[in-house]
């Protein structure tokens, strides 16, 4: 892959060149029009792990996404700066803060795709499809790539496909479309192979198969298979600030809830970084719990970025070749560590009662809401008349209706939009609506 091509700030759909105004790159107003849109402002009232009103140092699907994007900034530039030297002709179009932009944007973004409470809203959107009677009628009512999207509902192809609606407008940049998609490939995958990381997961559903692929194209990625590509090299880079950041802040946040003790934080912290004396000193002359344990945090951040950095750069020619796929926080010289900080935060943080308590509600909330809801799209798709249902349907953005009347055929068209309405409510949203619509609060 060449990184001119890869660099692209074409906006898919839009006459080149880009829009770029003098005082910002267009990689900037990437990370611009991301910050504005509403479906990151939505981020403030997701779970990232801990239910949202217990404590102030909790964090949130936004400030986790704004603390990945500093990261990713940093990344991003550290080998930008590298990369622009070892490729002259990069320099005149180029610099290390496009390289650092690019990443940012697409960091920011990478949980844009999340439903309501956490990792157990994928689960259970999925399971609707998987193990409900409403949900299991439509199996033969769409196609075999069609039906594999909607039993693995996929937070990273979600993302793709808000960054990609309409509706919001973003219209982004080639090159942070293709940061943003660390599994460039589609849900019905025979021949995936899971030791790659690029294809663990999946990263656009079949109603954005065709807009990935003129990214891709745009972009001169490599295909693998018909339904695969190579990674864009700052996937890896965006991947690797989300891997440091949810591993080391999810310990902070555990500490800072008495989840685990500071002396047991502090020396999985340790087993990361690399302390000098001036570190130490810093470290003893604080004198509060929350003061060292950011000031630790901190650290270790700082040193697995220039981990991460170091190893990008060492593979920059295999990358790009793409024989190179695993993630770098897993071959970094601290990956020990972090494993270990990784098992300790799945025992006392992850199955801790407060975590346990909202992933059990968000399996009754969600296929609850999606019962509902896709009874109304079909009773719409299908103008049959029922108070019930017409109410209902009142509550839809007006898109919804709207797409729904005119694809009166695709139930796989309506499906997604049902889900990207109930995806995208805040854990608080979503818990009223269900309570409200069972008629157990008004």
């Amino acid at each position: 892959m060449d990184w001119i091509k890869l660099l692209s700030s074409h906006r898919i759909g839009q006459r080149r060149p880009s829009d770029a105004h003098q005082s910002r790159s267009a990689f900037e107003q990437d990370f611009d029009r991301i910050i504005f849109s509403h479906p990151f402002r939505r981020l403030q009232d997701k779970t990232q792990v801990h239910p949202l009103p217990i404590h102030d140092f909790v964090h949130t699907r936004l400030t986790h996404s704004l603390e990945v994007s500093s990261v990713g900034r940093s990344l991003g530039r550290t080998v930008g700066e590298v990369i622009l030297q070892r490729n002259s002709a990069l320099r005149e179009q180029f610099t290390s803060l496009d390289i650092g932009a690019i990443v940012a944007s697409a960091s920011l973004a990478h949980d844009l795709g999340n439903p309501p409470f956490g990792h157990a809203g994928e689960n259970a959107i999925s399971d609707f499809f998987i193990e409900n009677a409403v949900g299991q009628q439509f199996k033969g009512l769409v196609d075999e790539a069609e039906w594999e999207d909607l039993m693995r509902f996929e937070g990273n192809a979600q993302g793709f496909r808000i960054l990609n609606k309409n509706q919001y407008g973003l219209k982004l940049t080639a090159a942070t479309l293709g940061a943003f998609t660390k599994y460039p490939c589609q849900a019905l995958f025979k021949e995936r192979d899971k030791s790659k990381r690029s294809q663990k997961k999946f990263g656009f559903f079949q109603s954005e198969a065709e807009m990935f692929r003129l990214v891709a194209d745009e972009l001169g990625l490599i295909p693998s298979s018909a339904q695969s590509w190579i990674r864009h090299p700052l996937a890896f880079l965006v991947e690797a600030a989300d891997d440091i950041c949810y591993s080391i802040i999810d310990l902070e946040d555990g500490c800072s809830l008495g989840l685990v003790s500071y002396t047991e934080a502090k020396d999985l912290f340790e087993g990361v970084i690399s302390f000098s004396r001036d570190k130490l000193g810093k470290l003893n002359q604080l004198t509060s719990r929350e003061e060292k344990t950011g000031y630790l945090r901190a650290l270790a951040i700082g040193d697995l970025t220039r981990e991460c950095s170091a190893l990008f750069l060492d593979h920059e020619k295999q990358i790009l070749e793409g024989t190179f796929d695993t993630a770098l926080a897993d071959v970094c010289s601290s990956r020990a560590a972090l494993k270990e900080i990784i098992n300790v935060s799945v025992e006392k943080i992850y199955r801790s009662k407060n975590v346990v308590e909202i992933e059990a509600s968000g399996h009754e909330v969600l296929p609850g809401l999606l019962e509902e809801f896709v009874k109304t799209g079909s009773y719409l798709m299908q103008k049959k008349n029922s108070r019930k249902y017409d109410n209902l349907a009142l509550l839809f953005p007006a898109e919804i209706v709207t797409t729904i009347e005119t694809n009166p055929q695709n139930n796989y068209i309506m499906l997604r939009y049902i889900i990207d309405f109930i995806s995208g409510l805040t854990d608080r949203h979503a818990l009223s609506l269900y309570r409200k619509i069972k008629g157990i609060a008004f």
